[in-house]
């Protein structure tokens, strides 16, 4: 599809979307407008995503932002013309309350929302669930040897390098005197990656284990549009007896299905972490091109020693997905530093 035809489509769209709003008669029809236009399924701002597939390369940078442009143009004109209902129906009470029941409960004000990675994060949460995997939680503040040794990464590994990790103030650095440049081997840091909630998981418990967790890990990276300092992971793990990498596959590929719904792809690259062994990037596609959303593979057997499990009984799969990355494919946001700038106008989006 040309760049111009595709467009073209969104500016009459766009018009059609506004002129219906605008001459919406009560609430129920208001309500049939936004589905027309805003429905999740079959709205036909959701049809005309479905082209952004069709536009050259070259072209998808350009049709994407004048998509969202034009998404956020039809929202916020439903949001309009709902808000001035609603404040004509407010004033209409107010000035007749005291002839009719001064005891009828006021109007219900308006109220915020869940931050969209908090509202990803909860439904990742509930197709997990139905998965048949236990939520399970951990420090965000680790010890070494959950966040580095019993992941298989031993002391002169480059993945300790202080620059690379959030170690806490060591008792050199509290005193003023220049901290060494080789990794710490003791103290505590901010955890890397949710694998740490794995190992304490497996610590606890005999298999079979089948858990996630969510949660904030930290990486001295710079911010920029596919990167910051903080971000948020979904990992997952299953040790059984005769556990895959058809396994690994199937459910990652339920994961995807249930989350995006439709044309959703995976696919495996060869790649290598400590933790699992063999390793793959993770990559997934969505209505257009690849992206690659975490890592993944078969728990190393020495991960598996180090928490008393015998790698010739059991086996287990491992992945690590990017919660912000999954929210940014999903709504078609470019720059992750967007969901930590606080601004109303783009939160209200979601």
């Amino acid at each position: 599809m040309a760049l111009a035809e595709f467009l073209a489509e969104l500016d009459e769209l766009a018009c059609e979307a506004v002129a219906a709003f605008e001459t919406a008669g009560d609430a129920d029809a208001l309500e049939a407008v936004r589905i027309k236009f805003l429905g999740a399924k079959s709205g036909r701002l959701r049809a005309v995503q479905k082209g952004l597939a069709k536009v050259d390369k070259a072209d998808k940078p350009t049709a994407g932002k004048r998509f969202n442009e034009v998404k956020k143009e039809i929202e916020e004109a439903f949001a309009r013309i709902k808000f001035a209902t609603a404040e004509d129906k407010l004033h209409l009470q107010e000035e007749i309350a005291v002839r009719l029941d001064p005891t009828v409960p006021g109007v219900r004000p308006r109220l915020g929302h869940l931050h969209p990675i908090t509202q990803t994060i909860e439904e990742l949460k509930d197709i997990m669930g139905r998965l048949g995997f236990t939520l399970a939680e951990g420090p965000e503040v680790e010890d070494q040897w959950h966040n580095f040794e019993a992941l298989n990464i031993p002391a002169d590994h480059p993945a300790r390098d202080p620059l690379d990790n959030f170690y806490m103030a060591t008792a050199e650095k509290v005193a003023g005197k220049s901290p060494s440049q080789t990794p710490p081997t003791t103290g505590r840091l901010l955890r890397s990656q949710t694998s740490t909630v794995q190992i304490r998981v497996m610590e606890q418990l005999r298999p079979p284990v089948r858990i996630i967790s969510l949660g904030r890990v930290y990486r001295p990276d710079t911010a920029d549009a596919t990167h910051y300092p903080m971000f948020h992971q979904i990992e997952g793990l299953l040790v059984d007896r005769r556990v895959t990498m058809a396994d690994l596959k199937s459910v990652l590929r339920l994961f995807a299905s249930s989350f995006f719904e439709d044309d959703v792809h995976i696919r495996f690259r060869p790649s290598f972490f400590p933790f699992t062994e063999p390793s793959v990037e993770v990559d997934m596609s969505w209505h257009g091109g690849w992206i690659e959303m975490g890592g993944a593979g078969m728990v190393d057997p020495n991960v598996l020693r180090a928490v008393g499990y015998d790698p010739e009984e059991v086996t287990g799969l491992a992945f690590g997905l990017g919660i912000e990355r999954i929210c940014m494919r999903r709504h078609g946001i470019t720059d992750i530093r967007e969901f930590y700038k606080n601004d109303v106008r783009f939160l209200h989006q979601f």
